[in-house]
């Protein structure tokens, strides 16, 4: 019990019960003599044990050094969270803590029955922990009175004010007495949580551990590159080739959760679903599918997986590439926890390698690329474990023996393990054949690769605002062919010719189909040989005009002077008005002439304009049409 000489004896014995050795860092730092009646604004490392943290950190405030909690009433503490799963969470792990105290804890979160939180409350709770949208429901009601509270916790708030709870939070701290502790967990501090903590809190002390600044340590971080519309198969090949006991796969959006768990049960998996669509009933008993072993694989968004914390969670997957640091490590941090090891896996199209590789070093991980596992892999890693299996040599009972010895007088103990291995391959799906076969370390395929490359042609154009950068994506996507296996790509008015590797050529023509037609209206031919450039219409110059001559410095196309054009003598009297009393013209003086107008012109020079016309004997302003002269 040295390591929890500084718990009192009920919570030490809760935690020796629960299998903890030693403390982790965060909860050592927040058991610092120093900080027992303080503020603390809290920064550490998810899967860090933020949640027995502040448990230990009100227990001075709630227990006073009492050893038991008197009878409940109002609520001496209230802890809120960002989700429901996250809230549940926390108060299971409280009930666990407090068990031997005394304490009550109730919940108050959105999706549930009202009617019965609020009988709850009247019953009277010690620690009540909820959500913000529900906590405030009931301030406002009256059911929840707050005027004994001693502690208040937010736990993930920079999670809360992203997703726009900040009134609620406000509301909730307004709300509370001004004599209270205010303890503030967040993975990040940025300025958000800095204004809040310094408006809430008062003289708040900033804990953070060592390993906030540091990669995680017990997470092996692998990114698989695979082609652009070959994620899905990639992500079932991870799935297969670590065959872990419950894994978690994040995607971005809720259309993406629920196509990918259409195609991952009908491929076989164990699957479960957390999105925000679902019911607070229905994720509940996703989550625990999940931990009673019923389903190895959850497909979750962020929002829907904020906090939660599945036991033997070995395999983490990013289906959808993490917007920003934050939400990777977040997402990462749901395995590796509590000392135990975990993989954390990105999928990664060609094309989005640059931005994965900024993600991650702004995030200071260091991870292993690699391509993404291929059948041979996947079936040499299943004979690793079938060979390893510690059923394969534990003792026989006496009536497995003698079994035994009955299919070993009937059959052939080839048969046997051929049967062995057929039920071993029934259980799990099988794997996919992925299209892009070469190792993410290797460059850019060498131009000697393509010295007998096979040209097509593309009904598209210049004219069709055809580029590169858009016909890459579409020829990779409709001929199950990578940008590797492309070589030149070249644009003319009408038509674009495509080289491609020979390897590669029955493969996109099966995939094209016999229509050889792309996108719906885009013709695809093959040529023989190397075609050569078609006359081009952006390439000759225009009729009637002059080209442009470049500058030798570069820069703006200079035009030629324009060339001399005799002009007709003024007849006499045409322009007196604007002579001397000698006959001629001053300088700088022209006869006034009509000036083109557009639709746009400025009121005032129209006012002008006629003016002039007035003055020098023309009609009324007229304007036939924009751009004309005026009559």
């Amino acid at each position: 019990m040295t390591e929890f000489e500084s718990v009192v004896p009920a919570l030490g014995q809760a935690l020796s019960q629960r299998g903890y050795s030693e403390l982790t860092s965060v909860q050592k730092a927040i058991l610092a003599p120093e900080l027992k009646d303080a503020d603390l604004l809290v920064s550490a490392q998810t899967g860090s044990g933020k949640t027995v943290a502040f448990g230990l950190a009100i227990e001075p405030t709630l227990l006073a050094g009492r050893p038991r909690f008197a009878p409940a009433g109002a609520p001496l503490a209230l802890a809120v969270a960002p989700t429901r799963e996250l809230a549940l969470q926390v108060k299971q792990e409280l009930e666990w803590l407090y068990a031997m105290t005394g304490a009550t804890v109730t919940s108050c979160v959105g999706g549930m029955d009202m009617r019965a939180e609020r009988r709850a409350l009247q019953v009277g709770a010690h620690i009540v922990v909820g959500t913000p949208g529900r906590l405030r429901d009931h301030i406002e009601r009256g059911s929840l009175d707050l005027t004994a509270l001693k502690a208040v916790i937010l736990d993930e708030a920079d999670e809360m004010l992203d997703l726009g709870f900040r009134d609620d939070l406000e509301y909730i701290l307004d709300a509370a007495p001004a004599e209270r502790r205010t303890l503030m967990f967040s993975a990040t501090v940025p300025h958000s949580i800095a204004s809040l903590a310094k408006r809430y809190q008062r003289n708040a002390v900033r804990v953070s551990t060592t390993e906030e600044q540091k990669q995680h340590l017990d997470i092996d971080y692998r990114v698989f590159t695979v082609a652009p519309n070959d994620r899905e198969n990639g992500i079932i090949n991870v799935l297969r080739f670590y065959e872990a006991k419950s894994a978690l796969v994040f995607c971005a959006t809720r259309m993406t959760v629920n196509h990918m768990t259409s195609r991952f049960t009908n491929r076989g998996f164990s699957v479960v679903a957390l999105s925000g669509e679902l019911s607070q009933s229905e994720r509940t008993h996703a989550l625990q599918a999940m931990r009673d072993g019923r389903a190895r694989v959850c497909i979750a968004t962020d929002v829907a997986a904020r906090g939660i914390d599945l036991p033997n969670l070995d395999l983490v997957i990013h289906a959808d590439i993490p917007k920003n640091r934050e939400n990777l490590l977040h997402r990462s941090g749901r395995t590796g926890r509590a000392g135990r090891k975990g993989v954390c896996a990105l999928i990664v199209p060609h094309n989005a390698r640059k931005q994965t590789e900024r993600l991650l070093g702004n995030a200071r991980i260091q991870a292993t690329w690699a391509r993404s596992p291929t059948i041979e892999e996947i079936t040499s890693r299943d004979r690793e474990r079938m060979l390893d299996d510690p059923v394969l040599s534990e003792p026989l009972t006496e009536d497995e023996a003698v079994f035994a010895q009955d299919l070993l007088g009937r059959y052939r103990a080839e048969q046997i393990a051929a049967a062995f291995l057929r039920l071993h391959r029934a259980g799990h799906p099988a794997p996919e054949e992925m299209i892009d076969a070469q190792p993410a370390e290797e460059p850019k395929k060498r131009r000697d690769d393509f010295k007998k490359g096979v040209w097509f042609s593309l009904s598209v154009g210049h004219k069709d605002s055809a580029e590169p950068r858009w016909l890459l994506p579409m020829l990779c996507r409709a001929g199950h062919i990578t940008k590797n296996e492309i070589g030149a790509i070249r644009v003319h008015q009408n038509e674009t010719h495509v080289e491609l590797v020979p390897d590669c050529v029955e493969r996109f023509l099966a995939a094209v189909g016999p229509s050889r037609t792309m996108e719906k209206t885009i013709v695809l031919k093959q040529l023989d040989g190397v075609p050569e450039a078609p006359p081009d219409a952006r390439d000759t110059p225009y009729a009637g005009k002059k080209p442009y001559t470049r500058r030798q410095s570069g820069g703006r196309a200079t035009p030629p002077p324009a060339p001399e054009v005799a002009r007709k003598p003024a007849e006499p009297g045409a322009d007196d008005a604007l002579r001397d009393d000698s006959g001629t013209r001053p300088a700088g003086k022209k006869p006034y002439q009509a000036k083109f107008v557009s639709k746009y012109a400025n009121a005032r020079e129209k006012k002008h304009g006629r003016a002039r016309d007035k003055q020098h004997g023309a009609g009324p302003l007229k304007r036939k049409k924009p751009g004309k002269k005026f009559d």
